[in-house]
């Protein structure tokens, strides 16, 4: 039998109440560090969301509010999340990837102003099914870039008329001076230098206008017009258009363009844009090539993507000129560019497609050797985002917490 012992006993309470003491010690730490990392979260710049698997916003910071990332919800006093956040959040729950995505959203009737709310916009997977959105504020940045957008576009229209006179003058000019020249027997000295010097006028305006041209279709490229909705577009129709573009500067210089690869693909985009991407890269491949040479005009389907590969046996680039071809106004071959009549906007405006579409440009080659630029796009609709709701009221406060 055993004997009661009252100094073990009061030793086995005060070891339980010392546990008790570090177990309040415990929670109070944790609501500690919980407090901060909440204070922390609402210090933030960028707005930050989380939604539960529901697509519930459990955690919402003043920054995520005052960029009108909420909604009023479906019940009295609810809330809801913008719709392009419900649409990220999907997204990511189905492929577990995380999604950027950069954008104007308008403005709500509670924020209202001149210029479009610009976010840059990132989503990942927390688990469970709760993602968290984070929202950067690029309005400035994007504000600047439509001020220069618009700047090109303005000088680009406004330089057409006075190029459009220069052309119309010269061949008027030309005119004149090959009339001159048959009526009598020998032209003068003067005359013949005024038709060359008429030639090298119309010449230079042909080139002035392509330039002018091609800034405005890069301008729209890059936002001045909003990008067409995405239908089937038939590679083979496209492969044609492109042979029938191209005829007249690949007979020029005796250069063959042959097509070869898979028929009967399919991609989704704006048909014109994908035409002009890949006769932009044939016109190339068909410039920098040789007489009596052979472009390749390559099609193919690779899993989701649909490929569209251009190779000339051509001077090829050098490797420290690849990484830059696709620049504005880049040559890697001053002299043969002018020669060739080229602006330096060309692959641009084929990068700008590709980005587009959700595709890609990629380019190998080896000097001396020809080059070959693939335009990768996709062989299936792209998942459109949803549209921003214009109609809903923002909600404004605090951050709050609220329990799943």
């Amino acid at each position: 039998m055993s004997r009661w012992n009252p100094r073990g006993a009061d030793r086995s309470a005060s070891v339980r109440a010392w546990m008790r003491g570090r177990a309040a010690m415990a929670e109070d730490e944790q609501a500690a560090l919980a407090g901060v990392g909440r204070r922390a979260i609402d210090s933030l710049r960028a707005g930050v969301v989380v939604l539960d698997e529901d697509d519930v916003p459990v955690l919402v910071n003043p920054a995520a509010r005052a960029m009108g990332l909420l909604r009023t919800g479906p019940t009295p006093g609810s809330v809801a999340a913008h719709p392009l956040i419900r649409t990220l959040a999907g997204q990511v729950r189905r492929t577990g990837v995380r999604r950027e995505i950069e954008l104007d959203l308008p403005r709500g009737r509670d924020n209202a102003g001149p210029d479009p709310l610009g976010v840059h916009l990132r989503a990942m997977g927390l688990g469970s099914g709760f993602v968290a959105v984070e929202a950067a504020d690029v309005t400035e940045s994007h504000r600047l870039a439509r001020v220069r957008r618009d700047f090109v576009a303005n000088v680009s229209h406004e330089l057409k008329t006075p190029i459009g006179a220069l052309q119309l003058l010269a061949e008027a000019l030309l005119d004149a001076t090959g009339s001159a020249g048959s009526a009598g027997a020998e032209p003068a000295e003067d005359l013949v230098a005024a038709r060359r010097f008429a030639e090298r006028i119309q010449k230079e305006s042909t080139r002035l206008g392509r330039l002018v041209q091609e800034l405005l279709e890069l301008t729209r490229l890059q936002g001045a017009e909003p990008q067409p909705p995405p239908e089937p577009v038939a590679v083979d129709w496209v492969v044609a258009e492109v042979i029938d573009r191209t005829r007249t500067a690949a007979a020029a210089r005796r250069v063959q363009v042959v097509v070869a690869g898979e028929r009967d693909l399919t991609v989704h985009g704006n048909d014109s844009q994908i035409a002009t991407a890949v006769a932009n890269l044939v016109d190339n491949a068909i410039a920098y090539s040789g007489e009596d040479t052979t472009v390749t005009v390559a099609t193919r389907a690779d899993g989701d993507d649909i490929e569209i590969a251009v190779t000339d046996q051509g001077i090829g680039i050098a490797p420290n000129d690849v990484d830059r071809i696709f620049e504005r106004f880049y040559r890697a071959d001053q002299a043969r560019s002018r020669a060739t009549g080229g602006t330096g906007l060309g692959l641009a405006i084929v990068k700008h497609i590709a980005s587009n579409h959700g595709g890609r440009v990629e380019v190998s080659s080896t000097l001396g050797g020809g080059s070959t630029f693939t335009l990768r796009l996709p062989a299936r609709p792209p998942d459109d985002l949803l549209p921003s709701d214009r109609s809903g009221g923002i909600e404004t406060g605090t951050a709050e917490l609220r329990s799943a």
